[in-house]
Formats: structure tokens, C-alpha cells, sequence
């Protein structure tokens, strides 16, 4: 039997890569023995446990990013995570360990370096984290979800995603999607979608420009952020808190306006929906790197935050919208950027870093 260490957490962009992997595993061998390794802090503490694995934690130990007191403290505290990591790793016989970045993952590395255990890294960001950089240099594999990913001697093996979005069948799901939603199945939908908590930018755009896009022919889908005013519901314009199963409103997408995370790019691209991608314009710029490959490709168009107004909207959306045989080619182009395989691939990647072992 393998045992496997998946490391990782803090954050959605983590945690759900990670247990796309578990279930691959778990699907695949139902004896395998698939444990993660988190944080008490991160998401992982409560979405880990929900779907039965087992969670062993690790102290969360923060790169020091200033010289302060938290820089003088961190290498005993650092020295005490990769202490516990190799704790666990003795105590379960782990096997292989697999890193998605985050908190826990650099100390998983260093651990399973000094345990002579063979490690994985998968980067889910366009540009990689401190954690990944590092754990990359003495990796067995490394596998990035986009093309261009600086990340030493990475392969592209795109993202593992959710098995509800693997599975998607959008024509067979569109006629429950519209009920779901009081929407017409027999005409286009736009749909939009800042996040769970939205996004102000894109919502203000929106509430002027609605009745454009409905006045174009299609529907409306806008996802507000569970944060924000509920702008009343109209004939083609339906607005909603947040999206609860997002299956439902891909499966009526023809076209969507979003945000640029790392998963929602990898998911509207494996499922070849045409995009137009506003990156959040706060952090360190990886919102715009994460769009970089599909929009190279031509499935998707970027329109700068600061630039994403009524009057853009306007001038540059709806007039996509009425073109039939652009649209054709961005869903062309996405099936060149996307991949539905993400999970699978990862798992060959700690194939062949067991068999190097």
C-alpha cells in the first residue's frame, strides 16, 4: 500500500487543487492511504476534514518579507516545522510527498528531503510562490497549470479541478441550469462572476450596462458577492448573492466576464467558454499572468481593472457578444489552452517520481 503526503492549504487556490489530487488517488487505489498536511489557520482545517481525509498540521511559519522581529524568529520556528513534517512522515511511512503550495508545503519539502523521500510540486499561479520556487530546485517532478510558469524544470500539466467541472456535460445540464436560474435555455448567456465576495468594479460596470447586453440579445447571469447590494432581478438580467453550484452557471455560460484566479482561468479554459478576464489589480501582478497564456491564444480577451467601465462594456463587450464567428474562434482556441486531464497528470507526475525512488 502507498502512503501519500499532500501538502498545502491557506487558500482555495491550494485546497482544491489538492483534494482534486486525494480524490484521483483515492478513486484510482481505494487501499491507498492519502493523508494532507496543513495549517490550523488555513481553509484546509475545515475543507480537508469534510471530505475525509485525514489532516496532520504543521505549525504555519510565514516567510519573513522585512528584517524584524518575526526574521530573527523564524529559523528555529522554521527548524521546528520541518521537525514535525519528518515526525509525520516517520510515523505514517509516507511514501511520496506532494506539494500545492502555501504555508505548509515549504517545510514538507525540506522534511521529505532530509527523510530521503521523493516530492512533488505542483505551482497552480502563473508566477510561483517562495514555497514552490524553493521546493522545485530538488523536486523529482514539478508540473506548472500554465504555459510560461518560471518554475525549474516544471512541465505543463495544467490545473486539477473540481470532478463536477471534469464531468460537465453543458448541454445535457443547460435546460436545468436555466430553470435553476429563470433563464431562457434557448438564448445566450452572459455570465459574471467577481468571486464569493464579488467584485465592486465589476458590478458597477454591470449595473450600466446590463440593458445593453440584453438589448444585444442575450441574458444576464451576474454573480454580486454575497458582500454587496442585490441589484433587482429583470426580463434577461438575473442577479444573484453568489453561486452556489457553479456547475449549473457554466453549463448556461456562452460567454464570461470574471476575474483572473488561477482556477477559475484553468476551469472557463477547460470547459472552452469564451472569457473576458478584468484581473484584480491588487497583489503582485499574478491575476494578469494567470490570463496570459489563453488570452495568447486567442480564447480570451484582458481588460484592465482601472479600464473596466459602463462605456467599456459598452464599446467592447457587447460587440463581441454579436460576433458569431469570433466567439467560434475563442472556444476553438480555448480547447488549445485547457485541459480537463490536470488531476490525472499530476498523479503521473508522483508516478514516475516513485518509480525514479
Amino acid at each position: 500500500m502507498t502512503t501519500y503526503l499532500l501538502a498545502g492549504g491557506g487558500t482555495a487556490g491550494h485546497v482544491n487543487p489538492l483534494l482534486a489530487v486525494a480524490d484521483g488517488l483515492r478513486d484510482r487505489d481505494p487501499d491507498a492511504d492519502v493523508l494532507v498536511l496543513g495549517t490550523r489557520e488555513g481553509l484546509e482545517a475545515r475543507l480537508v476534514p469534510a471530505r475525509g481525509y485525514e489532516l496532520l498540521f504543521v505549525d504555519k511559519v510565514p516567510f519573513p518579507r522585512r528584517p524584524n522581529g518575526d526574521a530573527a524568529r523564524f529559523p528555529l520556528r522554521f527548524a521546528r516545522a520541518i521537525s514535525q513534517v519528518r515526525a509525520h512522515i516517520r510515523e505514517h511511512g509516507v511514501d511520496v510527498v506532494v506539494g500545492f503550495g502555501g504555508y505548509a508545503s515549504a517545510p514538507a519539502y525540506v522534511a521529505a528531503r532530509r527523510e530521503k523521500v521523493p516530492f512533488v510540486v505542483h505551482e497552480a499561479n502563473a508566477k510561483p510562490g517562495l514555497a514552490n520556487i524553493l521546493g522545485a530546485r530538488w523536486a523529482a517532478a514539478s508540473g506548472v497549470a500554465f504555459e510560461g510558469t518560471p518554475l525549474k524544470g516544471a512541465a505543463v500539466v495544467g490545473m486539477p479541478l473540481r470532478r463536477e467541472v471534469v464531468d460537465l456535460d453543458a448541454a445535457a445540464l443547460r435546460a436545468e441550469a436555466a430553470a435553476a436560474f429563470g433563464l431562457d435555455p434557448a438564448r445566450p448567456v452572459l455570465l459574471v462572476f467577481g468571486g464569493s465576495l464579488g467584485a465592486r468594479r465589476l458590478n458597477e460596470a454591470l449595473a450600466g450596462s446590463w440593458r445593453d447586453v440584453v438589448a444585444a440579445g442575450w441574458q444576464v447571469l451576474h454573480a454580486v458577492g454575497g458582500n454587496n447590494d442585490l441589484p433587482a432581478s429583470a426580463d434577461g438580467y438575473v442577479a444573484v448573492p453568489y453561486l452556489d453550484r457553479m456547475e449549473l452557471a457554466f453549463a448556461l455560460a456562452d460567454v464570461i466576464v470574471s476575474r483572473s484566479g488561477a482556477a477559475t482561468v484553468s476551469e472557463i479554459s477547460a470547459l472552452g467558454i469564451p472569457a473576458v478576464y478584468v484581473p484584480y489589480a491588487v497583489g503582485n501582478g499574478e491575476q494578469a499572468l494567470n490570463a496570459r497564456s489563453a488570452v495568447a491564444a486567442g480564447a480570451a480577451r484582458i481588460i484592465p481593472d482601472a479600464e473596466f467601465t459602463t462605456e467599456r462594456v459598452r464599446s467592447e463587450v457587447v460587440p463581441l457578444l454579436a460576433d458569431a464567428a469570433a466567439l467560434g474562434r475563442m472556444r476553438e482556441a480555448a480547447a488549445s489552452v485547457g485541459t480537463r486531464t490536470g488531476t490525472e497528470n499530476v498523479i503521473a507526475l508522483i508516478d514516475t517520481a516513485l518509480a525514479r525512488d
